[in-house]
């Protein structure tokens, strides 16, 4: 049975990539770190296609008992589409920001990549056949003022993506990386949509089904001949 992991599935982004993952065919793993209850509702929307993994990506220890675990568990199953989606955000600017938010912000953000990655990828390369999808930002391209740790981060992701894809490309697996520019979710919530809109060409922000839709299209057979690239939905925001 061919499955999709995806971190941070609980809610937004995520939720988003595990229903349409769900509608092509694919068993999900939804991976959450701990509101269960957002986690049951992403389940309940994939109609029992699926199931539930808890492990904090920023915990290398729970990542290979909980993930290590499900995959030596499960051989009858395997992960085709690895999409790593799990992040957060700590804002402040650099003289203010306290060491933990620029640890937090790299293990939520960057160290879960390859962790996480690095366990799935051994199947792929028995197979000869995997996608890896990073969920990056516009932060990662541009850097944004106040987000000194989590642009890094992203931006380390976009170079690790571009690295790894170099890697495994003749195995036939590609890595490519999506950024999202401001999407209606939790994360944006406390943001002035109304001033940031009109700096955006489509003038409104993103819908988490727009960037799951092209979370499916990298994830796609057809996309086998597009690796180390990233891939903007931002609305013409940052090209």
């Amino acid at each position: 049975m061919k499955c999709a992991l995806v971190t941070g599935g609980s809610r937004g982004i995520g939720r988003a990539i595990c229903i349409k993952m769900a509608a092509l065919g694919y068993y999900v793993l939804i991976n959450y770190k701990g509101n269960e209850e957002e986690a049951k509702k992403t389940l309940t929307h994939i109609a029992g296609s699926g199931e539930l993994l808890r492990f904090d990506v920023s915990n290398k220890n729970q990542i290979q008992q909980v993930l290590g675990n499900w995959i030596t568990g499960n051989e009858e199953k395997y992960i085709e589409v690895l999409v790593n989606n799990a992040g957060i955000r700590d804002d402040s600017l650099m003289a203010w920001m306290a060491e933990e938010q620029w640890d937090n912000v790299l293990k939520t953000n960057l160290d879960s990549f390859f962790y996480v990655t690095r366990l799935v990828l051994t199947s792929m390369l028995e197979r000869k056949y995997g996608r890896i999808i990073n969920v990056v930002s516009l932060s990662g391209l541009k850097g944004l003022a106040g987000q000194t740790n989590y642009s890094a981060a992203k931006a380390g992701l976009i170079g690790a993506t571009k690295a790894l894809a170099q890697e495994v490309g003749r195995q036939g697996i590609t890595v490519n990386a999506l950024a999202p520019g401001f999407i209606k979710t939790d994360m944006t919530d406390g943001l002035d949509e109304k001033e940031l809109k009109a700096l955006i060409p489509v003038k409104r922000f993103g819908l988490p089904e727009e960037v799951a839709h092209a979370a499916a299209f990298l994830a796609s057979p057809e996309s086998a001949y597009i690796t180390g690239q990233v891939l903007s939905v931002n609305g013409g925001l940052y090209s």
